[in-house]
């Protein structure tokens, strides 16, 4: 009896570790974090209140100057392409926000010391990186889709009130729809590849505030003194990912397929430095 108790009691090393059940365990354990549903449910809102209050801004403006169109630097004001873009202007915080979920979602791990955890039971350190991309991936995509389409049911009473006009299937909504999706998925990956380059949430989004915010503030200083500082200046990631949703706000001289392949670099050269650096470096 003893010894079929004791075969009973021994723990069971057969199993087979796959992506699929890494990824299953990731997505439990990420969405159990109270972390995790406060940011998702404050970059809804902030981006649909921004929304709000930019359409009604533009269009009170507009109400109350019926001439605004003829001021310099306000004659696509009243556009439907502007429309969008004002309803989109709350991208870049989006961004931020994801981003800084990526970063907790690895640098959270180096933090509590669960990594150690993390990585005995599933030995291979790029299958959980793989999983950790799909699941911030899948969520910042979703989370960034719902709000611009909650925005779009909040906006178009506004819009309609002030004869602006908010078409959802526009050209100019598509693009703020699918690429600003894509500007906040290239943010939390970055911001992904951060938390597991500096093992640091403070530095990860401090990291992360100065690759999208501050950056972007010297920039404007040097072109504003230099011009050749131009030419590098519109392949930063906070340029590349805004160009392609908001054109008009965020004007560049690449095409479309050369802001996609700048975004795609944002993407995979931090990613490829953090796998590589995951499996050299002691996890500890």
């Amino acid at each position: 009896m003893s010894t079929e108790l004791a075969a009973a009691a021994a723990p069971r090393t057969g199993g087979k570790v796959t992506l699929s059940g890494v990824l299953r365990s990731e997505m439990i354990r990420f969405f159990s974090l109270n972390s995790t549903r406060i940011l998702i449910l404050v970059s809804i809102a902030v981006y649909v209140g921004i929304a709000a209050l930019g359409v009604w801004g533009v269009g009170s403006f507009m109400q109350s100057a019926p001439d605004a169109g003829q001021i310099p630097g306000t004659e696509s004001m009243g556009t439907a392409d502007f429309t969008v873009e004002t309803m989109a202007s709350g991208l870049m915080f989006s961004q931020l926000i994801l981003g800084v979920l990526g970063v907790l979602l690895f640098s959270g791990e180096f933090t509590t010391g669960s990594a150690v955890s993390t990585f005995l039971a599933s030995p291979q350190r790029l299958r959980v990186l793989a999983a950790k991309i799909i699941v911030i991936t899948g969520l910042s995509a979703v989370v960034q889709l719902v709000s611009t389409l909650a925005a779009y049911l909040v906006c178009r009473p506004l819009a309609e009130n002030y004869s602006l006009t908010l078409d959802l299937g526009g050209e100019a909504f598509q693009r703020v729809l699918w690429y600003g999706a894509l500007a906040v998925v290239m943010a939390s990956l970055l911001g992904l590849a951060l938390g597991l380059l500096l093992r640091n949430s403070a530095g990860g989004i401090t990291s992360l505030v100065a690759v999208f915010f501050v950056l972007p503030l010297i920039a404007q200083i040097l072109m504003a003194v230099t011009d050749w500082f131009k030419d590098y200046a519109r392949f930063m990631p906070d340029q590349l990912g805004l160009g392609l949703a908001l054109p008009l706000s965020y004007p560049s001289t690449l095409e479309s397929w050369q802001q996609l392949a700048g975004v795609a670099g944002w993407i995979v050269l931090p990613l490829l430095l953090a796998g590589i650096l995951l499996k050299s470096r002691d996890i500890k």
